[in-house]
């Protein structure tokens, strides 16, 4: 492994183990010409997976872009960074196993907005409006429709379909 620091291509390994998912393997290494200290992955590849991009251009897929992609999305949210890796995890290996060797950006985006929308709304909020490219408030309204109530949220109909009192601040309470 070339040392990121000095270019030299014989670097040590000092200490080796899986990470918490078990799916990579976590290397300390150390540059005997720089003293250089860095970190390496060691992934499974099923196969290599090429990109289409909605221009028509073909790249390889760059699984630490797919990874900062959805760590903006979740950027200051309370989510374990062990659950963005086993999300990351988790989306590569069910790209790697569709079969294909060739995956459109679009299917990716779709992939990551529904593993997102599990995960955490505000960060699917967030990475649909740079996916889908929004341009207007309602473009906002139609998402936040797709989450539609969770459990906790208060009602806004009671059991006879009459709208409850508006909580608002002087709002006036309904009569009966």
């Amino acid at each position: 492994m070339r040392c990121p620091y000095c270019g030299s291509l014989d670097t040590q390994v000092k200490d080796s183990r899986p990470t918490e998912d078990s799916a990579a393997i976590r290397r300390r290494r150390i540059c005997p010409d720089c003293g250089g200290r860095f970190t390496t992955f060691e992934r499974v590849q099923l196969r290599e997976l090429t990109v289409l991009k909605r221009s028509g251009r073909r790249v390889p897929f760059d699984r630490d872009k797919l990874a900062r992609s959805i760590q903006v999305a979740l950027r200051k949210r309370p989510v374990d960074p062990e659950r963005i890796e086993r999300l990351v995890s988790g989306l590569v290996r069910r790209l790697e196993s569709m079969g294909e060797s060739e995956i459109t950006s679009e299917m990716i985006g779709e992939r990551v907005m529904e593993s997102l929308k599990q995960l955490d709304d505000i960060a699917y909020v967030r990475f649909a409006s740079v996916y889908r490219n929004f341009r207007e408030a309602k473009d906002f309204e139609a998402v936040l429709g797709e989450l539609g109530p969770r459990a906790g949220d208060p009602l806004v109909e009671d059991e006879d379909d009459e709208p409850l009192p508006s909580h608002r601040a002087g709002a006036a309470p309904a009569e009966e």
